[in-house]
């Protein structure tokens, strides 16, 4: 009986920890990666505002290149769609929802398996000396309490896939 209390009590602190902590973990997310490419704002905007050239450098398709897409619409233009299903990179898409040329681009990404996620992705081009300096955010906002605890290491979370995305991006647009 007095094991059934202690673990009853355990289960309560944890119940309390994992409600109290949620309520004050941040409600919002962000990240960011920055790199030099050398090569033309040009080369590099088009090979992440064309998403069939996105397929060849992101990081989700080379971790699952069976997955289901479909690309709709026209390449650099508002309304530009990338929808993916895979068993590995589950089930969404990514819309650019506003663009400058050779500048700046915006995605609203819509993850919907395995769980329901909307996030606002940015990419900005920059000419520098050494070529074209670009950088890579994404934000969000966590909607319930899993999601807080979920997004909590966001950043550490997708450092890997940024960094190894804007390194086969790197290596994409500087061989052309």
């Amino acid at each position: 009986m007095k094991l059934l209390k202690i673990l009853g009590g355990i289960v309560i602190v944890l119940a309390l920890v994992f409600f109290l902590g949620g309520l004050l973990l941040p409600k919002t997310y962000s990240i960011s990666r920055t790199t030099v490419i050398n090569a033309p704002d040009s080369t590099v905007f088009n090979n992440v505002a064309d998403f069939n050239n996105f397929l060849k450098w992101n990081p989700w398709t080379k971790m699952e290149p069976s997955a289901k897409v479909v690309i709709t619409g026209t390449p650099s233009q508002t309304g530009h769609l990338w929808q993916w299903a895979g068993k590995e990179t589950g089930k969404g898409q990514m819309e650019i929802v506003g663009v400058q040329p050779n500048s700046e681009i915006n995605y609203k990404l819509t993850f919907t398996e395995p769980m329901q996620s909307v996030a606002n992705c940015n990419f900005n081009f920059k000419p520098v000396d050494e070529g074209t300096q670009v950088t890579w955010s994404m934000n969000g906002e966590a909607t319930n309490m899993m999601e807080r605890w979920f997004f909590l290491n966001m950043d550490n979370m997708m450092d890997k896939d940024f960094t190894n995305g804007l390194g086969n991006l790197k290596q994409l647009s500087e061989t052309k």
